[in-house]
């Protein structure tokens, strides 16, 4: 059963205004029901009369739900506070404490860290010091298994949050906030992180927490700062959501980066991601173009210039594309190629059923001349592959499917790009997102997840092992292979019960069946084709 989120809301300064905050969370319960906790950042105090707060200290007033405050801001709230360590201040409204970590019964875990930024000795009684926020994270961080917090709850603004973000108005996050702040927040990762002071209302774009490509994908960070109670302005000081506590999450679906996700705020920019020198693409060699008659009707395929090979009198002789260095089943210039199961063909790559594939529709990608894997195709090649991907996702899709793309260049010697169609009514694209992350962490193989509209060819060199998947948003899943790898990973994801349901196939020596039937696959499958295919000229 899944775990019933937590309802929580978080307000800015309240400066005194009880009345105001409690009669708005009152009527937010009545139209939305009960929320289980309420967290207080910025200056809870205010410099107003102390008659309002006599009556919810005395018990003449109560606040309708459990309410966590952080401590003083400067000298004049101060006396409020008597235990450094928290206390009760009134019924239903709790002093967290200068620093330190609340787990509720739930596992929920909020850190607090209370007052404002000081860098001098000694330290005022509403302030925090370098060591304090030191003492913070090695509390925390210094174990193996910590992978971050629930909530981080500070009064100032984390210095440079506005970094790859959105604008955050007429704050300049460069100059305003705290510098110790940005570093507790580096290092615990909160999931969400509430400020005040600034008298105003910043939900930034959520950001990643771990190094692309470097690291395994963790969970996004949501910085909400909030303005202060009953300003004239509306800008709003009151902020609900709902969260499940890390710690009872699902491992795929707790690290899913939503879609607006940017950079680390707090990295320096271009220190971010080092993903090594970047590869030049080799010099290319025009590729032959091969001719098989695969159907009569489906017209004459262009020379390896783009034009037909009948319109210039002197055709520039290309040059054989590369060769492998002993016999190649996939080479298509090969005696070893099955020539029954191409089914289409370009200038530099042509398109085969799978042999064995998961499904009657289930084709690869492959390159004419012999490349091993993508990283090391040229630039004309690369393009073309591109080409047959998206032409493929359109066919597809007009078939009511979805197509996922994956290539294992481990224990191969030339580039197979599989291409498997799933129903649109097996599963979302996100479903098979999770099912790639989720198995992958079962067998302790880390799959990271790459920028959009990345190379392949900056994260991995010629020659290096690697597996990456790419779905139909255009996301892309990467593994850089060190030792062993499971040669039917990709197979066995797509295969099973969460994606395909087709278990027993995820192997395709027991999904062979006669050539007899192959040629009319792949016969039905040319047919099918033609009215995409890009290769025939008009």
């Amino acid at each position: 059963m899944a775990q019933k989120p937590l309802r929580l809301l978080a307000c800015g300064d309240v400066e005194g205004k009880f009345d105001i905050l409690f009669n708005r969370v009152r009527a937010i319960q009545k139209k939305s029901g009960n929320f289980d906790l309420l967290l207080c950042v910025g200056n809870f105090f205010g410099s107003t009369p102390d008659a309002e707060w006599e009556e919810y200290k005395t018990g003449i007033k109560k606040a309708p739900i459990q309410t966590y405050v952080l401590g003083a801001n400067n000298q004049e709230t101060v006396k409020y506070f008597q235990d450094a360590d928290g206390c009760e201040l009134a019924e239903n409204i709790t002093y967290l404490g200068r620093k330190g970590i609340f787990t509720g019964s739930s596992g929920l875990q909020i850190v607090y860290l209370s007052g404002t930024e000081s860098l001098n000795e000694p330290v005022p009684g509403y302030s925090f010091s370098p060591k304090d926020v030191s003492s913070l994270r090695m509390m925390l961080c210094t174990t193996s298994q910590f992978k971050g917090v629930d909530i981080l709850l500070t009064s100032p603004w984390p210095k440079y949050v506005g970094n790859f973000g959105n604008s955050s108005g007429e704050v300049d996050t460069k100059k305003c906030g705290s510098a110790l702040v940005s570093s507790l927040a580096t290092g615990l990762k909160p999931r969400y992180h509430f400020a005040a002071l600034e008298k105003t209302y910043y939900e930034r774009l959520p950001y990643r927490n771990h190094i692309v490509l470097q690291e395994n994908a963790q969970h996004a960070t949501r910085f909400i700062a909030l303005a202060n109670v009953g300003n004239p302005e509306k800008k709003k000081y009151l902020y609900a959501f709902s969260i499940v506590p890390m710690k009872l999450m699902d491992a795929a679906e707790l690290v899913k980066q939503p879609p607006d996700v940017t950079e680390n705020p707090y990295r320096k920019s271009g220190q971010e991601v080092s993903i090594g020198k970047q590869i030049p693409a080799p010099v290319e060699e025009s590729a032959c173009q091969f001719f098989f008659d695969l159907n009569e009707k489906q017209g004459r395929k262009r020379s390896s210039t783009g034009r037909d090979s009948k319109s210039s009198p002197h055709p520039k002789q290309p040059r054989k594309p590369p060769q492998p260095p002993g016999p190649c089943w996939f080479c298509l210039a090969s005696p070893e190629v099955e020539k029954h199961l191409v089914v289409n063909i370009g200038t530099h790559c042509y398109l085969a059923l799978a042999k064995g594939g998961l499904s009657d529709d289930h084709v690869l990608i492959l390159p004419i001349g012999h490349y091993q894997s993508v990283v090391e195709l040229s630039a004309e090649v690369v393009e073309e592959v591109e080409k047959y991907k998206a032409t493929l996702r359109r066919f597809f899709k007009s078939r009511g499917k979805r197509c996922v793309v994956f290539e294992r260049n481990y224990k191969s010697h030339h580039l197979q790009l599989q291409v498997i169609p799933v129903p649109v009514s097996c599963c979302a694209t996100d479903d098979i997102k999770d099912a790639f992350i989720t198995q992958a962490q079962e067998q302790q193989i880390e799959l990271l997840e790459i920028p959009e509209h990345s190379d392949i060819k900056q994260i991995a060199q010629p020659g290096a092992a690697y597996f990456y998947v790419e779905l139909d948003t255009g996301e892309k899943l990467f593994h850089r292979i060190k030792k062993n790898f499971p040669l039917q990973f990709g197979r066995e994801v797509l295969a099973s019960e969460a994606i395909l349901n087709i278990p027993d196939k995820s192997d395709w020596r027991q999904c062979q069946i006669s050539k007899e039937d192959e040629e009319t696959l792949a016969r039905r499958f040319r047919k099918d084709f033609e009215p995409f295919d890009f290769t025939v000229d008009d």
